[in-house]
């Protein structure tokens, strides 16, 4: 059963991915990534606190965090740029599900910036 079913459960996950990044980050030496990794997640908090609120309770389905399993044993540089693109892949797949907007473009951006590390 996917644990990526509601706004909230996104958002947890997503903090929770950028956590383990930022560590990750700082385990491979890469103390710019790590940084903005912490911000981003300092970025999705301030998301979820806000528009948690906001939304209906709508279930989301068709998400499973199996999914987007990051290998973070691997600290290369194509282990690097493996993370990011399975970070962008979760973000760019999960955004279209949050009826929020702003957070919605929260997660796009997060995206982004992964997306241009993979």
């Amino acid at each position: 059963m996917s644990s990526l079913n509601t706004f909230g459960a996104i958002l947890t996950y997503a903090i929770e991915q950028e956590s383990r990044l930022a560590d990750y980050y700082k385990k491979a030496g890469n103390a710019d990534q790590a940084s903005a990794a912490d911000k981003r997640r300092a970025k999705l908090e301030r998301a979820r606190s806000l528009y948690v609120l906001e939304i209906t309770l709508e279930p989301i389905d068709g998400l499973d965090e199996a999914n987007y399993a990051l290998n973070l044993d691997d600290t290369s540089a194509a282990g690097q740029k493996a993370a990011a693109a399975t970070a962008a892949r979760f973000y760019s797949e999960v955004a279209p599900h949050i009826n929020v907007r702003d957070a919605q473009r929260t997660l796009e951006k997060c995206g982004k910036e992964y997306a241009g590390l993979a």
